[in-house]
């Protein structure tokens, strides 16, 4: 009987460990073929040295700046090596348009293809006060160049000539926008429009503008763009030889050198609410930076500060 007990025991204990390496490998299996894949975004949200290193303790000093938030990241190693309010809430005014043109340019594929402006959209803008890159009613213009608007020029009509296109309505194309931010892991940003026209409910911080700007480059469409002085549209049917665009960070900048580099590109901000705000890339000893900042005393009629403050920041970098 003893034997018999052994026998059924020991039978039992096979059968338990077949069982658990049965099930250990149909885990496997469902996390290998059924699970969706990991995308880059997805790989932001999981790596820490975009999310968690960023507590880490500033390595350059914010002492003597305007702008009230500020965050700069080696993009090399994504190390913060400066931090000043960086969870602060703010108001993104154009720098909005980053995530504008990023959710366009992933959206649409064909860059030459045209879409037209109507007049009724323009006069709507008008009203609202926003920034106009130079574009008219009716004309047809490749997405290509009305990104180079948005960006560029910080064109609120380029802006929603795209977010028509892609959701057939600004509405629609913002809640694409904050889709994006949320697999971002941007956890601190909501977006009401494409343009950053002050509202209560359009908000971000500039931890997550960095969070934005580094995935942003990634993609070379947007980096060419967002390195440009300035760009001369193709001719349409209502500029026979296009128009020149020219950067609202470059046209107030005479010389982009800074000390063992330059300033690579940037989008600027401003509303009354936000303050002058800018996000900037710089090369600097051949490693690459972006600094966010908004919240910076001045508006479009005084020194542009917040130009002035990444001259400083960037000039602060040495030996890191």
């Amino acid at each position: 009987m003893r034997k018999r007990r052994r026998k059924r025991n020991k039978r039992s204990i096979v059968k338990y460990i077949v069982y658990i390496f049965l099930i250990m490998g149909c885990l496997i299996i469902v996390d290998n073929f059924l699970l969706p894949e990991k995308n880059e975004a997805d790989s932001l949200i999981l790596n820490p040295t975009l999310t968690e290193e960023m507590d880490r303790n500033s390595e350059i000093s914010t002492d003597n700046l305007s702008s009230s938030c500020a965050i700069l990241v080696c993009l090399d190693d994504k190390k913060v090596l400066m931090e000043k309010n960086i969870e602060k809430k703010i108001y993104p005014a154009s720098l909005t348009k980053i995530m504008t043109a990023i959710v366009a340019i992933e959206n649409l594929p064909d860059l030459d293809k045209k879409i037209l402006l109507p007049a009724d959209m323009l006069k709507s803008l008008k009203i609202r006060d926003a920034s106009l890159a130079g574009f008219m009613a009716d004309e047809e213009v490749p997405i290509i160049d009305l990104l180079y608007g948005v960006l560029l020029s910080s064109g609120a009509e380029c802006c929603i000539g795209l977010s028509d296109a892609v959701a057939g309505s600004e509405e629609n194309f913002a809640k694409l926008m904050n889709q994006k931010a949320k697999k971002l892991g941007m956890k601190s940003t909501h977006f009401t429009d494409t343009i950053g026209l002050h509202d209560p409910n359009h908000y971000t911080t500039v931890k997550d503008l960095s969070i934005l700007l580094q995935y942003a480059l990634k993609n070379d469409t947007f980096r060419n763009i967002f390195t440009t002085s300035r760009h001369s549209t193709e001719p349409t049917n209502r500029h026979n030889q296009g128009i020149t665009l020219h950067s609202t960070m470059f046209k107030n900048i005479t010389d982009s050198s800074i000390e063992g580099g330059k300033i690579l590109g940037g989008k600027t901000g401003y509303t009354e609410q936000a303050g002058l705000c800018l996000a900037s890339l710089a090369r600097k000893d051949g490693k690459e930076y972006i600094l966010v900042t908004a919240g910076a005393k001045g508006g479009h009629g005084t020194e542009q500060y917040n130009i002035t403050d990444a001259f400083t920041v960037y000039n602060r970098l040495e030996g890191k």
